[in-house]
């Protein structure tokens, strides 16, 4: 009896200690909210007012996991993440009880079925592509759906790994984004894209100039296939890349060509590159340097300006033209940028990828110039969408950012990353294991070219670059869906916007 008051006692101590502590606590709060300028809330409303900002950071995880619908999330949805988290097991990835997408909503893509589709015996595998005819060294691209550029530094070493290695067993190429070439995107043995962006980093001199010396050497490794010229990204069209002081390792930095622990700013557009007349000269100075085809990614803002471009080309002789041209959506993508660039500067991939092929086509450069598609396509619907609208290629990176285990935490620019994906922290990269995300990487990727062929087969013809406009269907605002040639005819007349 004794000993229990004795703990009943210590108990009660131990409380009263606690509570005294707390009391201090909100004491101190209290005087320093009081005290600060900076939050009028805060001051007005002493400890009590530090629950707002809580609950705002705390809200964002909530929406997520307990409130928001499936189909309500932004940027993406929960059943987007969960087709591909479904798809990187590789196994089945069906559904019952009906579709959850609602049919109605303006802008939604409906597939026309065939009558009468082909047998299953009568469906075609994708023929490679041919892209740069008049490189030295032309590239036969096995796969209608590849890897995006994300450079080693924005995301980490065991993601580049995984992504390299996951490549090379499902037959399909890794771009290496602006950040250079790294040991890792050369791990997996797969195809590569070499990425040159507005600072040159890993073909720079000591000015930032392009160096022909660097540029020859990374071409002179065999799995570099093609290169990528970045005018501009959906993240942040008419600004470089921006990579924060504490991704910049040693390691990067090397590779970069930049100093360490330092952030790391690229201009806004090359230097070099005044006019299409520039951009010409400088795509034929790569690839005769390189003998890779050479071709260019940007954002669209209007038809108008590019219309000079392909002008120039039918002046200059098709010989000139960059082998591809790589359009990026302005919905943002991996990059870090400013919300009012992600928000309200360039066109949607559904607005400007339609734009790039009639100009094309309509200068007789179909054949010339592949169209590749890049800009938030992760899911096959998306991807048989672009396809339809002209595309020879589709690129994705935050598809394979979900199939590396991205949970859209939005954290991507600070180095915090709980998942592995785009911070330098070991210890959180010790949750990314390679061995099980290059796999679900080639699970994926798979998936999304099978199910993309399931959609061609049903609209009846035989390989999904069969596929052309009037394949889909596109929802209006009253709930109707008109077919898409009809919207945006094959070939324009003329350029309005």
């Amino acid at each position: 009896m004794d000993f229990a008051l004795h703990v009943l006692e210590i108990l009660a101590l131990v409380f009263v200690m606690a509570l005294g502590l707390i009391i201090l606590m909100m004491m101190i709060m209290f005087i320093l909210d009081r005290a600060q300028t900076g939050d009028a809330i805060r001051r007005n409303y002493p400890v009590i007012g530090r629950f707002r900002h809580l609950f705002s950071t705390l809200g964002e995880f909530f929406r997520q996991y307990f409130f928001a619908m499936d189909r309500e999330e932004m940027p993406f949805n929960r059943a987007q993440r969960d087709w591909v988290g479904n798809a990187t097991k590789g196994g089945g990835n069906t559904v019952a009880f009906g579709s959850t997408r609602s049919l109605t909503l303006p802008g939604t893509a409906i597939f026309v079925p065939a009558a009468f589709p082909p047998l299953d015996d009568q469906i075609a595998a994708t023929e490679p592509m041919k892209i740069g005819p008049y490189a030295a060294i032309p590239y036969m691209a096995k796969s209608i759906f590849n890897i995006s550029g994300m450079s080693y530094g924005a995301i980490s070493r065991p993601a580049v790994e995984a992504l390299s290695r996951g490549a090379a067993k499902a037959g399909i190429w890794l771009n290496t984004g602006e950040g250079g070439l790294s040991p890792y995107h050369l791990k997996g043995g797969c195809d590569v894209v070499f990425q040159i962006g507005t600072a040159k980093y890993g073909v720079r001199d000591q000015i930032g100039s392009l160096s022909n010396e660097r540029l020859r050497a990374v071409a002179e490794n065999p799995h570099i296939k093609m290169i990528e010229l970045k005018l501009a990204q959906g993240a942040k069209p008419g600004k470089g890349g921006i990579l924060p002081g504490a991704k910049v390792t040693p390691e990067i930095a090397e590779i970069r060509g930049i100093p360490a622990g330092e952030d790391s700013i690229s201009p806004n557009r090359h230097l070099e590159v005044e006019d299409f007349g520039d951009l010409l000269d400088l795509i034929g100075h790569i690839r005769q340097v390189t003998g890779r085809p050479v071709g260019i990614k940007t954002v669209l803002g209007s038809s108008i300006a590019w219309q000079e471009f392909f002008e120039l080309i039918v002046q200059r002789g098709e010989k000139c033209a960059p082998d591809f041209i790589t359009v990026d959506g302005g919905e943002g993508g991996t990059g870090a940028a400013p919300m009012p660039l992600i928000d309200l500067v360039g066109m949607s991939i559904r607005d400007a990828l339609p734009r790039m092929v009639d100009l094309r086509d309509r200068h007789g450069l179909k054949d010339r110039i592949r169209v590749i598609a890049s800009g938030k396509l992760v899911n096959p619907s998306d991807v048989a969408w672009a396809i339809c609208a002209g595309a020879d290629i589709v690129t994705s990176a935050r598809g394979f950012m979900f199939s590396l285990g991205c949970i859209q935490a939005l954290k991507c620019n600070r180095n915090t990353c709980p998942t592995g994906i785009t911070t330098h922290d070991p210890r959180l990269q010790h949750g990314l294991v390679v061995e099980d995300k290059y796999l679900k990487v080639a699970h994926y990727a798979k998936s999304v070219i099978k199910e993309v062929e399931t959609i061609a087969h049903s609209v009846g013809v035989a390989e999904p670059r069969q596929m052309r406009r009037r394949h889909v269907r596109i929802v209006q605002a009253d709930g109707s869906s008109v077919p898409m040639n009809q919207i945006r005819p094959s070939v324009q007349t003329d350029v309005t916007s």
